[in-house]
């Protein structure tokens, strides 16, 4: 529907529409050199900037008449919309419907009576949380600021590391009722472009009635739902996300998200910190091998204990095994469920600690597994030794740098220890099979997820478990197929 000329069928039509006690409705009436000219201002309280409208529409729209133009019935919309108001961006709008939308994403409508046509003046100004260290993803080295939920705030983090023409922000709204502002963001001449008009056809076919979360976005466009492996990074980390679009991925971010997704992603590059770029390389690796064996503690320990245990105790040192049944005399449970029984606890403890407040969330993870652990091993219900294992289980998963790909492992622990309760050690095999056939048919956006494992490189190895010197790492991820393969001339 377009803007009517006549003031008063626009003010009926926004009164219909917009029925609501926080939508504002101002009449401003221009004197003398406009010949009474009427005016309408439309804005939401609590998302506009009221000081703004004051002092730079109504005050200018109040004094105009006293300081300029004589023939106004000829140039007064031009004028005001060129000259006048000094509220900053200004644009003009028709259809009154997107004039609706503008109005609820935080700006303000001015109507002239005898004109078709709103002026859309850039107004937001709504509380937003400042911009504070990261809580996910913290580091000893590097910077230290993070996302926040506001889009804007977003996209100027990541302009103050690229401050590049070739950054690209491609921005959509989704949601029919939510009007979520989604950006696309990648460095042309660097990024594929088919990776790039791949993404926006995914995002483009989203038909949703709300995004409320970037995770909406993440579970629609994603190759493979049913699997648990997480297809996009997720960080709030402005400089991951440069670091990744100078590599040649694309990064998409959503208002009201302190997360931005990174994509194409692959297996390894989920087990990366930001910190490891910023130390010396054989640091970095260090860091990296002790990842990757907390990682085997992580999914492994439960499985392997129930496994030798119970499958295959010829495999564990005498001496060993003698101090392992003594502890486990007068357990009333077997192995398998003793070590099902433990990891439940411990996931309700995570749980827990998750949901409670700070301070009380962080300490009821650790009192908690301690007082229930010491009262289950005096009262005979579990052993000391498994006590140990899934200690060791839990403080091992700390160290997986991913929120998203520690999830998933978390879920193989279980898996892993159905496998091994029914089939001991070879039970373990069999899902490292299963495991490896998964990633190996996995994809992200095209890319082979267990990427560079799959067709075995010594090349493509020097950032995956061991961290090149930057000096060797000369050009960029093959697998993203970059238009520009040279990273260091």
């Amino acid at each position: 529907m377009k803007v009517s000329k006549i003031l008063e069928d626009n003010v009926k039509k926004i009164k219909e529409t917009l029925d609501a006690d926080d939508v504002i409705l101002r009449e401003i009436t221009i004197d003398e050199a406009f010949s009474k000219l009427k005016a309408v201002l439309l804005y939401i309280d609590g998302l506009a900037d009221k000081n703004l409208i004051q002092e730079h529409i109504i005050k200018s729209l109040n004094l105009f008449y006293r300081e300029n133009v004589t023939n106004a019935s000829n140039i007064k919309k031009r004028f005001i919309e060129t000259s006048v108001l000094t509220a900053g961006d200004l644009k003009s709008e028709t259809d009154i419907e997107k004039v609706f939308d503008y109005v609820l994403s935080g700006e303000t409508a001015l109507f002239f009576d005898g004109i078709d046509d709103a002026i859309i003046i850039s107004s937001k100004g709504y509380e937003k949380r400042s911009i504070t260290e990261s809580t996910a993803e913290a580091v000893i080295l590097g910077p230290k600021d993070s996302f926040t939920e506001n889009y804007r705030t977003n996209i100027v983090l990541i302009r103050r590391r690229l401050k590049d023409i070739n950054l690209k922000i491609k921005t959509i709204k989704l949601g029919r009722h939510t009007k979520t502002d989604v950006g696309i963001l990648y460095l042309q001449g660097i990024a594929n472009p088919r990776l790039i008009e791949e993404v926006q056809n995914r995002i483009n076919k989203i038909d949703i009635d709300g995004i409320i979360e970037i995770g909406y976005i993440e579970q629609l466009i994603e190759d493979n739902w049913l699997s648990p492996f997480p297809q996009f990074r997720r960080t709030e980390r402005p400089d991951v996300v440069a670091g990744s679009l100078l590599e040649g991925n694309f990064a998409i971010i959503c208002d009201n998200t302190p997360y931005a997704l990174i994509g194409p992603t692959t297996f390894t590059s989920l087990f990366q910190a930001a910190e490891d770029y910023y130390q010396k390389w054989y640091l970095a690796s260090i860091i990296r091998f002790l990842r990757v064996l907390a990682l085997f503690m992580a999914t492994l320990a439960p499985a392997l204990y129930v496994a030798l245990t119970s499958y295959n105790p010829e495999m564990i040192p005498t001496d060993l095994l003698y101090s392992i049944a003594a502890t486990r005399e007068g357990v009333p449970f077997s192995s398998p469920l003793e070590a099902l029984l433990m990891i439940l606890i411990l996931e309700i403890l995570r749980e827990a600690g998750v949901r409670l407040p700070g301070p009380i969330g962080k300490t009821i993870g650790i009192v908690g597994g301690l007082v229930i652990g010491e009262a289950a091993v005096k009262a005979g219900i579990v052993s000391p030794i498994m006590v140990i294992v899934i200690a060791l289980n839990a403080i091992s998963s700390f160290a997986i740098p991913g929120y998203s790909i520690a999830i998933a492992f978390r879920i193989l622990t279980f898996i892993f220890l159905v496998f091994a309760s029914v089939a001991g050690l070879f039970g373990i095999i069999l899902g490292f099979l299963w495991l490896n056939c998964h990633l190996v048919t996995l994809k992200s956006f095209g890319v082979v997820y267990f990427y560079p494992f799959v067709n075995l490189d010594p090349e493509k190895l020097q950032d995956v478990i061991i961290r090149a010197p930057l000096s060797f790492m000369k050009e960029r991820p093959e697998y993203l197929m970059p238009l520009d393969k040279k990273r260091i001339r």
